[in-house]
């Protein structure tokens, strides 16, 4: 059931090609909002990352390919899309243009919809990308500058999505947003089911603690191949200077003991992504990354494709 292409970490985005002529995921970046390195950050876990940094460190974002109706999407705009959109373009056999056939939205939080002002005069200055909100979140570039710009002068153009109910993007690909909690300051917050033509995934890269969801996650992980899964924090010892309260991710320590019971296939599923630049997950050789694999999930990497 769990079918991922392990790449090596040694490429980087722009440099990666592969080809995927079937349905298929790929992640394009699996750190939180603001990066790595972090803004006025002095930790050990930034401080070499300014002079030398990691270019396999981008934002949260999944890209969607559909190769057989030469289409492509991507989940997230963030501050990373250059990058992004470039791996989407050199992925093989989809069409060479540089903008996807449509962007998705989780919600309003600077690394997932950031990256849209590139699409802008004073970058790509792009016609009429396809963006997919919730309602409040439309809401939000309609009302507010400068995504209001990129609406008038028609570099993005809004489809208005609504919970829980299907966007059918091409007869291969079928979309379910599904709202989950989530500080919702400027707008609600999704997640989103991903249907293919033999699998699905669910991709919730922000939400609350689980018990705060009136879905119970574990039949949500039932009901699909892959989940890629927030896991911002993997315990609380990084959050030393902020109010927990105020960040309320489940802990990847968390997560996998409210997962233990799951069989070894349903573990499988399982891919943590959204890492925080505190989070030794994002080194594949911690010991961290390794208690996770020993414990039968996946840590989703840059480049990691999934077949829908």
């Amino acid at each position: 059931m769990f079918s991922c292409k392990n790449n090596k970490q040694s490429e980087t985005s722009i440099d990666f090609k592969q080809d995927l002529s079937n349905t298929s995921l790929v992640i394009l970046g699996n750190i939180q909002d603001a990066g790595s390195p972090h803004i006025g950050c002095e930790k050990k876990c930034c401080k070499n990352l300014f002079n030398n940094p990691d270019k396999n460190r981008q934002v949260i974002s999944l890209g969607l390919i559909d190769g057989p109706n030469n289409k492509k999407y991507l989940f997230e705009a963030t501050p990373d899309i250059s990058r992004q959109l470039k791996v989407l373009k050199n992925i093989q056999p989809v069409s060479k243009n540089e903008m996807p056939d449509g962007i998705f939205i989780t919600h309003a939080h600077i690394g997932h919809y950031a990256g849209l002002m590139y699409l802008g005069k004073e970058a790509k200055n792009a016609q009429n990308v396809t963006v997919y909100a919730m309602p409040k979140m439309s809401d939000f570039f309609k009302n507010n500058g400068p995504w209001n710009q990129l609406i008038s002068n028609h570099n993005i153009r809004l489809n208005n999505i609504k919970n829980e109910q299907t966007v059918t993007l091409t007869s291969n690909i079928k979309v379910i947003p599904i709202i989950v909690p989530h500080r919702d300051e400027y707008s609600e917050t999704v997640g989103f089911k991903i249907i293919g033509p033999n699998k699905s995934a669910l991709f919730i890269p922000d939400i609350d603690k689980w018990e705060k969801w009136k879905n119970n996650i574990i039949d949500e992980i039932k009901q699909v191949d892959y989940a890629f899964l927030d896991a911002t924090f993997f315990n609380e010892k990084e959050i030393n200077n902020r109010n927990i309260s105020e960040i309320p991710h489940p802990f990847i320590i968390e997560s996998m003991e409210k997962f233990k019971n799951l069989t070894k296939t349903e573990k499988a599923k399982i891919i943590f992504i959204h890492f925080n630049h505190t989070n030794p997950v994002i080194d594949p050789n911690s010991e961290e990354s390794k208690m996770i694999i020993a414990n039968g999930f996946q840590v989703g990497r840059l480049n990691n494709s999934f077949e829908l």
